[in-house]
């Protein structure tokens, strides 16, 4: 091997060992009692298991061979307690590391929730989300293992291969020496078993994370699918990433059940060893048969722990790939974090300033060029432009979702980069331009705009967002399940509890990015009237794409190309000839008089 190759072999020993360190360190203490009654039961099951292979030299030569009567009724009696506790043993332990085991995993998954919740938007948008939702249903499971492996490798099969070969070497150590003989080839093989499979494991979480998230996309999407007759394209698509997986776990099972053939071989071979010896001993020697028989129940009772030491390695190095990728995601920092001491936002006018601002998302070109406007407080500014101006990513930029690589932006005079960003979006209601709809009733989905709002805020909050009619005419009213995104609403729907979700919020400022563009004509004119009760005494930042909420605005910003070209009113602005906005009424216009703002 190349010394590249034996330098990446140590990293990547090291890497694992200290996950293993660090998944025993953050859960060990914390069920240091239950993994404490499960050791003491774990060397119970070791105990008993060994004096079950120490007592039939007494079965054997004390009852068969010296035909004790008086003894057969003890040793019979201490055989079968030795099995009931055992039993119990073995049922106390299973159930204390099953209950550790599921609460490793909760408190996994509550800190893979809590911290997702802590990255950036830019994260979730160069990540897909059902691959990522996919990866972790995968890995969670990966420290649990580490944990449960290391405390039933150490306290019961450990211990009772110990034992086990304690009470053969007593009985005869000739016969022992003959069975190790066995271990060093045995250990080497498993050795390069789990090196190749360190790699194969990582690529096979990486390929079932692919094909669950192509899967969930493909249900989440089902509609656009079957309009498209998409199938055959998505099948021939995921077929190849489903037949790499295929591949890929069928060499794991390969790699990890190699240790089968081995270990059965040797184990073979010993036992073979033995019973040569024994038999020329008994033949020969005129030894009495209790130490033999005695020797050989611990020998076949020490194959199965035997066994699972032997396949420790390879379990433990699954299992830390698993536990590894978890920790990759947990140890992701933020990006956006407060700034030390950051203060409240303290909202009075709600005047929303950019100064200067420039922004680009990551390494792509820049989308706003030196950005300058004011959004007074209490009224309406509504942006337009053509496509790519960069009117979105002012939508972002206000609650931070994004921050600008230059310039600021200010509310109030308070520069938004050193306040908290949840005081920050605690003055802030978004309606976006996709509504979305959680898991739960419609009287929930309204809630999660302010968690404290009483049910009469949320029926005051639906009825000006033109909601509460349909909302009664639901089989459960406000309690009626809106299913997986509100696909038992309409678009219409959806957007108005959206629009109810952000007026029982009852923040200052109000962003809203082209809400009613994906709508029919119907439901348009139903979430523009809920829009015009929103707007009413709030500082609103609206995308405009309709020449009457444009018209309605306080002040019109024209955008092009990530700049400010022009601003005023609808009157000062169609009024200059040569203006881009005065070409986009005129191409509005030239449209038969369509409320639509036709983009240039």
């Amino acid at each position: 091997m190349s010394a590249k190759g034996k330098s990446n072999e140590t990293l990547d020993r090291d890497s694992i060992t200290a996950v293993l360190r660090r998944v025993v360190t953050e859960n060990g203490r914390e069920h240091l009692g239950a993994y404490a009654f499960a050791i003491v039961c774990l060397l119970t099951v070791a105990a008993t298991t060994a004096f079950t292979a120490w007592i039939m030299e007494s079965v054997i030569n004390e009852a068969f061979a010296n035909r004790r009567a008086d003894l057969i009724w003890t040793i019979c009696g201490s055989i079968f307690a030795a099995f009931v506790i055992r039993g119990f043993a073995g049922y106390g332990q299973a159930v204390t590391l099953a209950k550790i085991g599921n609460n490793i995993v909760a408190r996994y998954q509550r800190r893979l929730f809590a911290h997702l919740m802590t990255l950036s938007v830019g994260y979730f948008n160069e990540s897909r989300s059902a691959r990522l939702s996919a990866q972790i249903n995968q890995n969670i499971n990966g420290v649990r293992d580490v944990l449960n492996l290391t405390v039933t490798s150490l306290a019961r099969d450990l211990v009772t291969l110990v034992s086990l070969v304690g009470v053969m070497f007593v009985q005869d150590v000739v016969l022992s020496l003959i069975v190790f003989t066995v271990a060093p080839p045995l250990l080497l093989g498993l050795r390069y078993l789990a090196k190749r499979l360190r790699s194969a494991t990582r690529e096979s979480v990486i390929l079932n994370s692919h094909v669950l998230g192509a899967m969930q996309e493909t249900v989440q999407g089902i509609s656009i699918v079957k309009a498209f007759t998409m199938e055959e394209q998505l099948q021939r698509k995921i077929q190849s990433t489903i037949d790499a997986a295929e591949r890929r776990s069928n060499r794991i099972a390969r790699l990890s059940e190699r240790n089968g053939p081995l270990t059965e071989s040797l184990a073979g071979l010993s036992v073979a060893g033995v019973m040569a010896y024994a038999a020329y001993q008994a033949i020969y020697g005129g030894v009495l048969p209790g130490a033999f028989f005695s020797f050989i129940t611990a020998l076949l009772l020490a194959y199965e722990p035997a066994k699972r030491l032997a396949k420790l390695q390879v379990q433990m190095e699954r299992a830390a790939v698993n536990a590894k990728m978890i920790y990759e995601i947990l140890d992701m920092q933020t990006h956006q974090r407060d700034k030390p001491g950051a203060g409240e936002l303290k909202v009075t006018e709600a005047r929303v300033e950019f100064r200067n601002v420039r922004f680009a998302y990551g390494s792509n070109d820049p989308v706003l060029h030196g950005l300058d406007f004011v959004a007074e407080g209490g009224k309406t500014t509504a942006l337009v432009g053509p496509s790519g101006a960069g009117k979105s990513t002012i939508i972002t930029l206000v609650p931070r979702f994004y921050d600008p690589a230059e310039g600021a932006i200010l509310i109030d005079g308070q520069n938004i980069a050193d306040v908290t960003k949840a005081s920050l979006r605690h003055h802030l209601a978004y309606v976006s331009q996709q509504p979305y709809l959680f898991e739960g009733t419609i009287r929930d989905n309204i809630r999660y705009g302010r968690p404290e709002a009483t049910d009469a805020e949320i029926e005051d909050a639906a009825r000006l967002a033109n909601a509460h009619e349909f909302i009664l005419a639901q089989p459960m009213g406000y309690d009626t399940p809106v299913g997986e995104n509100g696909l038992t609403l309409s678009g219409g729907q959806r957007q108005r509890l959206s629009i109810a979700r952000a007026l029982v919020r009852n923040a200052p400022i109000l962003l809203l990015d082209e809400a009613t563009s994906a709508l029919d004509a119907e439901s348009e004119a139903a979430v523009q009237q809920a829009l015009d009760a929103a707007m009413v005494g709030r500082t609103v930042i609206v995308i405009a794409h309709r020449l009457s909420t444009v018209i309605k605005a306080d002040k019109i910003i024209v955008m092009q190309a990530g700049r400010v070209v022009e601003e005023g009113t609808h009157q000062s602005l169609a009024q200059r000839p040569s203006g881009l906005y005065a070409r986009l009424h005129n191409l509005q216009a030239a449209h038969g008089g369509s409320d639509v703002l036709q983009e240039i």
